[in-house]
Formats: structure tokens, sequence, C-alpha cells
């Protein structure tokens, strides 16, 4: 089977959720024998990294990248402000991007053309029109939820009408054009039930987000430690520290003065390098992540806004960490409170999770143990592989 594998920024190296998910796809397909082509689109915040990618990567992926500045411009949004258009859309509208994509498709007969993310939806119409292929969204998100939460929590009202009118105009080009697909793969179940009840007329499957899960050989764990780790670019990742840093943590110390707490991730804002916080330390990013979260005790993922699943998540019970997070950190995995996951969903249910892990040893290893069995059991990449090539084939037949 050929597949052509669009992705919305380089899906290596993984070193965030987004990346994860599609390095996820393109080394379970090469694993399964699908002969693959990888077409990205690079930006500013995310360039190409070649000098991490191996020649067997380069060669077996055939990845190419396409230049676009996905700068926030105030002229153009502006204009699809007024037009009612989704600016999320728009800013990946590239006619360099579309030459490579129609170049590709005129030199090489794919199966499946697999989208990574509504994102890449305009230039659908360009693959119908060069090519046979099988189009196939995988939808990370239903995208516009992200932005109505991240909309409600905002305290300035200006910035919350704003953030409210991208949410409507995400949604309402997510749900209209959902339909442009001959197949659809959420990773979760709760987003493709979404899309069913609001409108999506095309097969429609969830399949999660998989990896292997490891056992870390070597690594002290430092007693009572505390760790949250993700790419600050993503809204919601900061949202959560903030609430994290703001109203979480000084309950949390308060109550477990010895607990130490580590933020590690991507494109941490100098303000929290710079920060002194009692009985916080900001790493920023890590050269190792799965080093760094064996190294630690518990994670801490207090998310009030998102959709799909926490990669994150997934990667720190891999390892067998206990998590700690709230219901909408927890949303779209197969988890069940007080077994393989904690749920808190106020500061004071944080601190009293912690103060229990803290205090009992063997409850938190026991958590962090069904956690692992968990994700081997049903996370692992291969069997989810082969459950979207049957999904890919039963499109074919069509």
């Amino acid at each position: 089977m050929k597949v052509l594998q669009l992705c919305i920024k380089p899906p290596y190296p993984p070193v965030d959720g987004g990346t994860m998910a599609m390095n996820s796809i393109t080394q379970g397909l090469l694993e399964k024998g699908c002969e693959l082509k990888v077409l990205c689109v690079e930006s500013d915040k995310h360039p190409v990294r070649r000098a991490q990618m191996s020649d067997e990567y380069m060669e077996r992926t055939g990845l190419e990248s396409v230049y676009v500045d996905l700068g926030v411009k105030v002229i153009p949004a502006m204009v699809a402000m007024l037009c009612g258009e989704s600016y999320h859309v728009k800013r990946f509208e590239s006619n360099d991007f579309a030459a490579k994509l129609k170049q590709l498709l005129q030199e090489e007969a794919y199966d499946v053309v697999h989208v990574e993310s509504i994102f890449l939806t305009p230039y659908v119409p360009l693959i119908r029109k060069y090519s046979q292929a099988k189009v196939i969204l995988r939808s990370h998100n239903v995208e516009h939820q992200i932005w109505e939460r991240v909309a409600q929590s905002t305290g300035n009202p200006f910035k919350r009408q704003y953030l409210k009118h991208l949410s409507l105009t995400l949604r309402a080009y997510e749900l209209e054009h959902i339909n442009d697909y001959d197949g659809v793969v959420c990773i979760t179940r709760n987003d493709a039930d979404y899309f069913r009840a609001n409108g999506c007329r095309r097969p429609i499957t969830d399949i999660a987000f998989g990896m292997e899960a490891e056992e870390m050989v070597g690594v002290d764990v430092e007693p009572d430690s505390l760790f949250h780790i993700g790419s600050m670019d993503w809204l919601p990742n900061r949202e959560s520290i903030e609430w994290l840093l703001d109203d979480i943590w000084p309950v949390v110390h308060r109550e477990v003065p010895r607990a130490r707490l580590y933020l590690a991730g991507r494109k941490m804002p100098d303000m929290l390098l710079s920060a002194e916080i009692e009985g916080v330390k900001v790493v920023g990013e890590v050269d190792d992540a799965l080093r760094f979260i064996a190294s630690k005790q518990i994670n801490i993922v207090p998310l009030k806004s998102g959709s799909g699943i926490r990669v994150k998540i997934i990667e720190a019970m891999s390892v067998g960490k206990t998590v700690i997070t709230t219901t909408v950190g927890a949303q779209g995995i197969n988890c069940t409170d007080g077994r393989d996951v904690l749920i808190a969903n106020t500061p004071q249910e944080f601190a009293a999770q912690v103060k229990r892990c803290l205090d009992d040893p063997e409850f938190c290893q026991s958590i962090g143990r069904e956690a692992r069995r968990l994700i081997a059991e049903q996370y692992d990449v291969r069997k989810l592989t082969d459950r979207l090539i049957v999904f890919y084939n039963q499109r074919l037949e069509k």
C-alpha cells in the first residue's frame, strides 16, 4: 500500500504531543511494510531539524517540507474575521505547498492520502484533481472545542470575545468540511461520537495514539517529586501551568511541604525560567523526555481545556508513572480513577491526591503499575496500526 502522509509540522523528532502522534503513524505504517512518503509544513515555530533525522529515516519516509509563514498577521486576521472565515485554517493555505503536493501526486499514484489535521483541508480539492487515492483525515482533536474552552476561561473580555469568534468560525469550518474526506480517524471515541452527532456522514472510527510500554532501567527516582512536562507553545499547556502555579501549587505546598515540583517543556517563557517559587524548579526543555519522566515520581496534569487525547499522559503512563489529572486531562483515555490514574478537579483535590501518594508509596506505585499495564494492553502501536490499515482497506474497497 502506498501512503502519502501530510503533516501540519515535521513529525520528527517527536518533541511534543502532536509530533509524537504523527510519528507513531509514520513508524507504524513503515513497520507494517507500507510504502510511505511524508510531506510536511515547516515554519519558524516548527522548523525541520534534519540533523536529528537519520539517513535511514530520510530514505524510508522520503520526507520533504515546504516553508509556510504561520505567524499571526493582523490584517489577514481582521479580513478573515470580517468575512466569517477561520483564520486557523487560512494560515495554512500556501501556493508553494500546493505546488509541491501537486508535483508529488503527478509523480506517484498513491492508494491513500493521510491528512494529519483539519487545517490541511484546503488541499483536498487539489488531491481529488490529481489523484484517485482515498483521502483520510486523522483528527487529533475536535479543534474548535479547545478554543471554546480557552475562551471560556480567559479573563480579558476583549481577548475572550476574539477567541470565541475564532472558535465559532473554526467550528463552522470543521463540521462542514469533515465530510470532504473518504473517512475520518479520530484519536478518541468521544471525538468520533461528537462528529457523528454533529453531521459527519463519512465512515468514521476511533484509533488512539499508540506507543511502546517502556521499562526504564538504571534511572533513580527522586522521592517526593512531582512534574509537569509539555510544550509551552500550546495554549492549553500554558493555561495549565498558570492554574498550577497560581492556585494548585500553593495548596499542595502548604499541605505537603516536602514535595518538589519540576516544570519541563519546550518554549518555556523566560518569565518562568527566571522565576523563584518555593519548592518549584523550572528546567525548560530536556534532552531526553522519557528519562526525565522516569526520574520523577508523580505527573501533575491540571488541564482545563483540550480535546482528543493527551499524548504526554500516555507517555508518562507507559513508563509506569502515577498521573494526577483533571477530568478534561483524562478525556479519551480508557482509564479508571483510583486504579490506573487519579482524578482531581480542584486545588484541594490535587493536594489530597498528592498527599495520599507521598504518604503511601505502595499505593502510588500500584497506580503506576496499572497505568503501564493499560498502555501495554490497549495502546500498543502495532495493534493500532493494524486497525488503521483495516480502515484504509475498507475505504479502498468502496
